[in-house]
């Protein structure tokens, strides 16, 4: 339901000439606000306006934990949730983002705006050529090992020709050791505890 209105409210002209195929591919519910913003600003404003607004708006509410506060706030009702949108509208120098801004109180999902607008980066990056891709690492990776890994995945088929990859090393103890590389919509896993995990399906499976 919210993804039609959504779509439908930001986008006027998608029946007539069809969503706008994204560069990357997201996912979750943010991922789905953050793609139907693409579509709409890539038609009716432009995809570094809105990405603009995005920023304005989320480095204000992390400057005002108040406002932060209230929009993490599951118990606000339609009118308040009215009020709220309304008041970040003022900040939103974008029509598309506007739009969202609205379509997010009625939903009572304001609280997604910092994640749709990480995901929305994602998409402005991909468009301007830029691949952004995480390695995920138990401990911190030396630069060399990281401009070795940027080397490899720039020449790979993961990238594509002609694109420009941003890395990013990511540290989470729990995957044990070796790596989990991600890139766009895609994610190799030779982390140990993917290998553990997966032997004990094997085990599991053989009792």
């Amino acid at each position: 339901m919210f993804t039609r209105t959504f779509i439908r409210r930001l986008a006027t002209t998608a029946s007539r000439e069809g969503v706008i195929k994204p560069p990357v591919q997201l996912f979750g519910l943010e991922g789905t606000y953050a793609t139907a913003l693409y579509s709409a600003a890539y038609k009716t404003t432009n995809i570094d306006s809105a990405f603009s607004s995005l920023k304005s708006l989320t480095s204000a509410i992390k400057q005002d934990s108040k406002l932060k506060g209230i929009l993490e706030n599951p118990t606000l009702n339609a009118e308040d949730r009215q009020v709220v949108s309304s008041t970040l509208s003022t900040l939103a120098e974008d029509k598309a983002v506007d739009n969202l801004l609205t379509v997010l109180g009625e939903n009572n999902r304001l609280s997604l705006l910092p994640k749709i607008s990480e995901e929305f980066g994602k998409l402005h990056s991909a468009y301007h050529g830029v691949i952004e891709a995480t390695v995920v690492s138990a401990v911190p990776l030396e630069s060399k090992i990281l401009k070795r890994l940027q080397k490899s995945i720039s020449g790979s088929s993961l990238v594509g020709e002609g694109k420009t990859l941003q890395l990013k090393n990511v540290v989470k103890p729990e995957i044990q050791g070796g790596l989990v590389v991600e890139v766009g919509d895609k994610t190799v896993d030779v982390s140990v505890a993917s290998k553990i995990t997966k032997l004990n399906q094997i085990l599991n499976e053989t009792i």
